[in-house]
């Protein structure tokens, strides 16, 4: 399509801003000429607000820079919010048709920090209904297709957000990450996906903060816009108990760093889970990479006894209690996986939480002793490329059975449970050209140091440059 401006990195979009060697209007323009042009094809922005009040918030954006005032790091830069968080006067619906025709009075505190940071909101980005899942479909808006290959999904439940991302539609979103729902579709869409240290992003309003599985967080095309955008959503709130006492101002300090002599294990099933050997073949292949890089690589897996089980019974008890009065009004409204979570959760007592939270709490231990060895773990993203949109989540991998909805992400919400930093990079392409991305994983609260690698990794790799083809000119 022609259109080189879109596909600028958001911190050289920023400069230039700032600069006023562009204006936030011709910024504006071409991503309103791009959604145009390729969301039909993807539908990925699924709430958006009329061009002329998004070319209006872009002249606003000039005028304060004509005025000599003081803008924010994200000054003029357009973004479309994930459907999941609310945005005062902007219709939210969280993917269901119970929210349908739901507008907000207030923004999330992720949305008002954002929009404190100079960014401008254009619309609301898809997911699967209610988040669960990593497949963006829902009964108000469809599905979102990849664009890589529209016959497959977009991943999710930031799958939206990634795709429009990858299609030069914003140069940089938000999302959330409960099982892998900021890693999942940034593996699938060629993007990044940064899963943040709990209590990084605080979440107002608050949804359980003392069972941190699900955080907030940046996408971006590249490592260096990730850092950028957490940077302005990072930082403590006296309002949540778990917030980490940490400016986000640290993020943006520069990512360049010498790699010699790093320790990494490397273990891309994380010795037990299977992989579509497209995926086993791709992810093999990136042992070269760090060790080009200068890393001591070696083969190690980190004990993982009861992520599954942690996993699955914490998750179910969130959904029991977050869902319990949709379930008991609406529940004719729920989709079927969310009614099978919510009444997982149900039939789980008391002591049954309980044991899940000490065995995560064992099992944060021994990941922690396993990481005084390596600074980073490497691993896989999804276990399976971006599978037909056809289906609601894959049935079998390589041969096995996948005994839940969700069980084929395992080597996402394995990592949720130790509680680390982690990022998805891409990486390489399956041979029918679909995208495959690396999860690093850091130590506990080393959100910079993984940053640092995926920023490493990029650069020798530099697959974040290739467009997918539903870009092409026609």
């Amino acid at each position: 399509m022609g259109n080189e401006l879109v596909f600028l990195r958001a911190t050289e979009l920023a400069q230039r801003l700032r600069e006023r060697d562009l204006s936030a209007r011709e910024v504006m323009q071409a991503h309103l000429d791009q959604i145009a042009a390729v969301n039909p094809k993807v539908n990925a922005i699924v709430t958006q607000i009329s061009d002329d009040d998004a070319l209006a918030l872009a002249d606003g954006a000039d005028e304060r820079l004509a005025r000599g005032e003081e803008v924010g790091p994200l000054h003029g830069l357009p973004i479309a919010h994930k459907d999941l968080e609310d945005t005062a006067g902007i219709r939210t619906t969280y993917g269901s048709p119970i929210y349908a025709n739901h507008v907000p009075t207030a923004d999330t505190l992720m949305i008002s920090r954002l929009k404190q940071a100079g960014s401008l909101t254009i619309g609301k980005t898809n997911v699967p209904e209610w988040g669960a899942g990593s497949h963006s479909f829902n009964p108000v808006f469809g599905a979102t297709l990849n664009p890589w290959d529209t016959t497959r999904t977009g991943g999710g439940s930031s799958g939206g957000a990634a795709v429009a991302l990858a299609t030069g539609m914003v140069p940089i979103a938000d999302g959330s990450d409960m099982g892998g729902s900021l890693r999942n579709p940034g593996n699938f869409n060629n993007v990044v996906g940064f899963r943040p240290s709990p209590g990084r992003v605080p979440v107002v309003p608050g949804r359980m903060p003392w069972i941190p599985f699900g955080v907030h967080g940046p996408l971006a095309r590249t490592v260096e816009d990730t850092a950028l955008l957490l940077s302005t959503i990072a930082g403590p709130d006296d309002r949540v108990e778990t917030s980490l006492d940490v400016p986000g101002e640290v993020f943006r300090q520069p990512l360049q760093r010498d790699m010699r002599g790093v320790r990494v294990a490397f273990a891309p099933d994380l010795g037990e889970l299977p992989l579509h050997p497209h995926v086993r073949a791709a992810l093999d292949a990136q042992r070269a990479v760090f060790e080009g890089l200068g890393c001591i690589v070696e083969d190690a897996t980190p004990d993982l006894q009861d992520a599954d089980r942690i996993f699955r019974d914490i998750r179910a008890f969130s959904f029991a209690t977050g869902q319990r009065e949709h379930y008991r009004l609406h529940k004719d409204k729920l989709k079927d996986t969310v009614v099978w979570n919510v009444e997982e959760g149900q039939r789980l007592s008391a002591v049954d939480v309980g044991v899940a939270m000490a065995l995560q709490s064992q099992l944060y231990a021994r990941f922690a002793a396993f990481m005084e060895r390596y600074e980073f773990l490497i691993c896989a993203v999804n276990q399976v490329p971006p599978f037909n949109a056809s289906i609601p989540y894959p049935t079998e991998i390589d041969g096995v059975q996948m005994e839940t909805y969700i069980a084929w992400m395992k080597s996402a919400y394995y990592i949720t449970v130790t509680g680390a930093p982690a990022i998805s990079v891409p990486a390489a392409f399956t041979p029918e050209g679909l995208p495959v991305g690396v999860q690093i994983v850091g130590r506990r609260h080393a959100d910079f140091s993984v940053l640092q690698m995926g920023y490493a990794f990029q650069e020798a790799t530099e697959l974040w440059k290739r467009r997918p083809p539903v870009c092409a000119a026609e």
